[in-house]
């Protein structure tokens, strides 16, 4: 992987008075480093827990009963080593689980697969719950990120890029090594994400890393830490 380190990230605050030099902090964040943390985007940290423990409960599942859900139209389960992130990679795979759900609205949401009520009761209701509040947090972080563009705070929604909005929730779960060999082990392999934006919530297991610059060799990644909130 490189040498690592770690890195301070510059603080986002979505509900800040002064919006153009929250915009000018975002755009610099952007340029100089690629990642930064956002606070007050309106999803408390009672909901966050409940929202892990249900990932948590579905995970926990017998994999036969999870495999009745395996991934489809990029909805659905991934298994322990079914997707490696980065090409070049010499190992099976990444040490992983995941859950994809995509968007809520028309005909899209007969898309997203569900575990049965019985299993778990509360389950879509909170993954559903989350994606509406992560969609709000994420188009307020759009309109900075307008302004830190020198556009109107609007620009994104009056040129049609949220409409609609298609926004994935993707729950992650890294059990560590369970192949008992002796190589490097990455939960995610190295990559860089696709679409608009990424925001991810973690909850406070170290492990996140990133590199800001792929073509140096070696490369350098630098340990995120976590901050409550």
């Amino acid at each position: 992987m490189g040498e690592t380190s770690t890195i301070n990230l510059p603080i986002i605050d979505l509900l800040a008075s002064d919006r153009l030099s929250t915009a000018a902090i975002l755009r610099q964040a952007c340029i100089e480093v690629g990642f930064f943390y956002i606070v007050n985007h309106g999803i408390d940290k009672d909901f966050l827990r409940e929202l892990f423990e249900e990932s948590k409960k579905f995970f926990s599942l017998p994999l036969e009963e999870k495999m009745r859900l395996e991934r489809k139209e990029n909805r659905g389960y991934t298994a322990l080593y079914s997707e490696k992130l980065d090409p070049s990679s010499t190992t099976k795979g990444d040490p992983k689980e995941s859950f994809y759900i995509g968007p809520l609205h028309d005909d899209m949401c007969n898309l997203n697969q569900w575990p049965s009520e019985e299993l778990l009761p509360n389950w879509r209701s909170t993954m559903e719950e989350y994606q509406r509040k992560i969609l709000s947090a994420g188009k307020s972080l759009l309109s900075l990120l307008a302004l830190s563009l020198n556009l109107e705070e609007g620009f994104f929604e009056n040129i049609g890029a949220l409409d609609p909005p298609m926004p994935f929730l993707r729950l992650l779960h890294y059990p560590g090594d369970t192949s008992g060999d002796n190589e490097e082990v990455l939960g995610a392999s190295a990559h860089s994400d696709y679409g608009m934006i990424t925001l991810l919530a973690t909850d406070g297991v170290p492990g996140l890393q990133v590199c800001r610059d792929k073509d140096r060799q070696p490369r350098i990644w630098e340990d995120i830490p976590d901050i409550e909130g």
